[in-house]
């Protein structure tokens, strides 16, 4: 049962973390084409911001390991 529980708990965090990774993609374009001249400013804080999600996922999925005591 602690498994199924755990897989879930990481499928979310998966999830999560594309989504917002997504999402900032998404509004990183939109203000690149309100504001061209800003994109190395624009481009540096969404690889940035990308980072902390992807660090946010994976010590998500590492708990969810320690929780589970694989």
């Amino acid at each position: 049962m602690v498994g199924s529980i755990v897989a879930i708990g990481m499928g979310l965090a998966v999830i999560g973390a594309g989504l917002g990774i997504g999402w900032i993609g998404a509004k990183a374009m939109e203000s690149i084409a309100r504001q061209p001249e800003a994109v190395g400013d624009i481009r540096s804080n969404m690889i940035l911001m990308a980072a902390f999600i992807e660090g946010a996922a994976l010590i998500a999925i590492l708990l969810a390991f320690l929780v589970a005591g694989v």
